[in-house]
């Protein structure tokens, strides 16, 4: 039987920190090249018997560690995690969780502490809901956050999808409305606008769709074109959603309105005409908008979705923020996510867009980890459609990294290079590193804290 070789790449680095070396004058010590011993340190070779000897002979180091260091129980421990129902047909495989606590085993600590706590609270909560009586007593995500996570992890971008909707666009020829209504009238379905209590009311067995006369002629056509694609789509709809594999009836229901949606507003902005009539126009959201009789809104939100594989355009995050910062809307195609839980950060210029109605708000920002954006923030009102109706507004961000910002005309006034000054922003102050920064709410997590009761500065404790 052929000896088992002895990788230990995570001990032999710990020892040489210990002892305090670098990397060259380790390898000096142990009478071995440079590369091999990075080789050794990073797992792509084993450790030789050579090596061994001199850790042994060199430094006293008892050399039985090397092979009884805890990345088992690491695996086993991991291994007994993953079989838990919650990861479902997503468990790791055996493989990379030796290779995880060869390589990693902080991130193995990290994972194992974390699952601990999950189930902690799991049962916490189990108690509580038995002691209220509950039959429900599941602890999983919401409908509504199971299909939000469902379009990020997509990318925002469905792909069947937007191409049926692109198809369905040729031959309108710029008449989207007339297009549409025409579509509908293909299959049976008569579109009348009477004042209603709804944006749009469809009647399955009169095969009437009714639009309120108090929306927009472009909130008309999108909501014909929603009822369009869950009548002459649900084919491809449903395939999509079969692919989900969601885990409540809710959420199902919920991201198939979602597609239609995203259906819509791909017809509406057909995805090669739009691209191409983005970069002419230079991103000009005023201009587009007019051009595809689209809202404000709409053309944001479809700048987020052009990542199709062979035709990208310039990668963009949206977001729709409500006057309490609460993010109603949000998708990254950039390396800039937005926290899930909680508001964003109130440095960013989107919180400003209530003060200044009507107008763009442009900031140029830099995030704790150096990477620079260029962020365009403008309000929206939403009219309740009569005197004395709630209206509603948003703010609503749009951004890209800075390489990428002399693409929108927003910035032929502004210094985009390295030497231009940019504001500080965060995610989230519960994961933000800055230290001093005076519009902070909670402390970092991650950090210590000092509270001097002698001393007051921007912040009532000092974070370390």
């Amino acid at each position: 039987m052929a000896k088992q070789k002895l990788y230990a790449g995570t001990k032999l680095r710990e020892l040489r920190r210990k002892v305090n070396l670098t990397q060259r004058e380790f390898a000096q010590r142990l009478e071995v090249s440079l590369p091999y011993l990075n080789q050794m340190e990073n797992n792509n070779r084993p450790i030789s018997a050579s090596v061994i000897l001199a850790l042994a002979d060199v430094f006293g180091f008892d050399v039985t560690e090397l092979a009884t260091g805890d990345s088992a129980r690491l695996v086993s421990d991991m291994h007994e995690v993953s079989v838990d129902p919650i990861f479902g047909d997503d468990a790791p495989p055996l493989a990379d969780l030796r290779m995880t606590a060869n390589n990693a085993p902080g991130l193995a600590r990290a994972f194992l502490k974390l699952h601990r706590v999950y189930r902690e609270t799991h049962e916490r909560l189990a108690s509580l809901d038995e002691a209220l009586g509950r039959e429900d007593s599941s602890m999983q995500s919401s409908p509504w956050e199971e299909v939000r996570d469902f379009f990020h992890y997509c990318d925002n971008y469905i792909d069947a999808v937007d191409h049926a909707a692109e198809q369905f666009s040729k031959g309108s020829e710029g008449r989207m409305f007339d297009h549409s209504i025409e579509a509908l009238k293909a299959i049976g379905v008569i579109v009348e606008r009477k004042a209603a209590s709804a944006l749009r009311i469809y009647d399955p067995q009169k095969k009437t769709l009714t639009l309120s006369t108090q929306v927009t002629e472009s909130t008309a056509t999108f909501q014909i074109l929603i009822q369009l694609a869950l009548l002459t789509q649900n084919d491809l709809l449903d395939a999509t959603l079969d692919s989900a594999r969601f885990h409540t009836p809710a959420a199902r229901d919920i991201a198939k309105l979602g597609l239609a949606n995203y259906f819509a507003g791909a017809a509406l902005m057909p995805y090669t005409t739009f691209l191409l009539s983005a970069h002419k126009n230079r991103h000009d959201l005023e201009v587009l908008a007019d051009k595809f009789g689209a809202s404000f809104e709409q053309v944001c939100h479809r700048l987020s979705t052009l990542q199709r594989p062979d035709q990208r355009g310039v990668p963009f995050f949206f977001v729709r923020v409500d006057q309490a910062g609460t993010i109603t809307k949000r998708h990254s195609a950039t390396s800039l996510q937005f926290a899930r839980f909680g508001g964003a950060c109130p440095l960013w210029n989107v919180h400003r867009a209530f003060e200044t109605p009507g107008r763009f708000l442009r900031q140029l920002a830099e995030t704790p980890d150096g990477k620079r954006y260029f962020c365009l923030a403008r309000d929206v009102t939403k009219s309740g459609g009569a005197w004395g109706a709630p209206v509603r507004r948003y703010a609503i961000g749009l951004g890209c990294e800075m390489r990428h910002a002399s693409a929108l005309v927003y910035t032929d006034d502004l210094d985009t290079s390295a030497n231009g000054t940019c504001e500080p922003i965060g995610i989230s102050c519960r994961i933000c590193e800055r230290r001093n920064c005076h519009q902070r709410s909670v402390p970092p997590l991650e950090r210590d804290l000092q509270v001097n009761p002698n001393k007051r500065g921007i912040l009532p404790y000092q974070i370390n």
